[in-house]
């Protein structure tokens, strides 16, 4: 009897559509998870539930609306396309994978929920599931809360399969390859610096992966890699950005590593949109910008570097800011999902 195995791909989400409801909706479970915002329950509650919602959500639903639009994708194809090249990659690789592998995704907030897609699979008696976080750096507010959530809701099954959590794969040698060959498209020569914007977090969370209750500033992660920061995402982020960088053969006065999407000023730094503008002002007139936090592209790489940072650069005397296309269903992207699954 030939073994059954299961493999989960799971990304953060979307709005079911870009209408005030539904991204309220979108909003109040995305922004209630206690990894996401990090403070007492009932802070949370009413900092997200009176505050944040019921004004973001209005402001937001805007935003999603221009994406639904500007989204690079064929006319019939208009709508999220974190979830367009979702459902393209699960097929893509459950053909390259055959039938010994079962392929489904899911999304840590909204449709397919990881609750609905869990169920069906529980259905099937799976021998294995692997499970794919699709963020190659290891934060607590995605891989984390997605093997939470997971783990929360297998650890009521009778009977509970064998189940492998890919972690972090920001050193995956087929996604840095990858990364490379979509920035071939473009004549790196041209550009005047080159940004890796990955999203921001918190100062404070990032902290919170030193067990001694050290800071992130005291153990070299803008450099290396080392037995303490091996789960930090600042040095992750710093880390897949040397391993790029080393294969396009960049110096390091070519490029900066910046943070985008910050909510406050204890975010991560360098915040990508005033790097953007300190280029500006320094005379570049273009910008090659890669996301390699994003498997996928979505409002943060379609819209915040796409749109905004197009507009903040020439606001400033810049030109073009040309965003490198993040993996979606590439095939050396699909080829390197099928990887790591054979390997787990």
């Amino acid at each position: 009897m030939k073994l059954k195995t299961a493999v989960l791909l799971v990304n953060l989400g979307t709005p079911d559509s870009p209408s005030v409801k539904d991204v309220r909706k979108y909003l109040f479970e995305f922004l209630n998870d206690p990894r996401v915002i990090d403070i007492p329950t009932l802070a949370r509650f009413f900092l997200v539930n009176l505050i944040i919602v019921p004004f973001r959500a209005p402001k937001s639903a805007k935003i999603y609306e221009e994406l639904w639009v500007n989204n690079g994708l064929p006319d019939e194809r208009k709508g999220s396309p974190i979830l367009y090249y979702g459902k393209s990659a699960q097929e893509k690789l459950q053909n390259s994978l055959g039938d010994n592998f079962d392929v489904y995704l899911a999304m840590r907030y909204k449709n397919p929920s990881i609750e609905n897609v869990l169920s069906e699979m529980y259905k099937k008696n799976y021998d294995k599931i692997i499970v794919i976080p699709l963020f190659p750096q290891y934060a607590s507010a995605t891989t984390g809360s997605v093997v939470d959530k997971v783990m929360k809701i297998i650890s009521k099954w009778w009977v509970i399969p064998e189940v492998k959590f890919i972690s972090q794969y920001y050193n995956n040698e087929g996604l840095i390859n990858t990364i490379v060959e979509r920035a071939k498209k473009y004549n790196i020569d041209e550009y005047d610096h080159i940004l890796f914007s990955y999203h921001g977090l918190p100062v404070r969370q990032v902290d919170k992966v030193y067990k001694d209750k050290s800071l992130c500033e005291e153990h070299n992660c803008e450099t290396e890699i080392n037995e303490t920061n091996k789960f930090c995402y600042k040095a992750t982020c710093y880390a897949t950005t040397r391993l790029i960088a080393e294969k396009l053969n960049l110096q390091k006065e070519r490029y900066t590593v910046c943070f985008q999407s910050r909510l406050d000023k204890d975010w991560l730094e360098p915040f990508a949109d005033k790097v953007i503008i300190e280029q500006a002002k320094k005379g570049a007139k273009k910008l090659l910008v890669f996301s390699p936090a994003f498997v996928a592209d979505c409002l943060e790489t379609l819209i915040e570097i796409g749109l905004e940072y197009q507009k903040l650069f020439e606001d400033h005397g810049g030109e073009k800011v040309q965003l490198v296309e993040s993996l979606n269903d590439h095939p050396m992207w699909i080829e390197t999902l099928k990887e790591i699954v054979t390997k787990n």
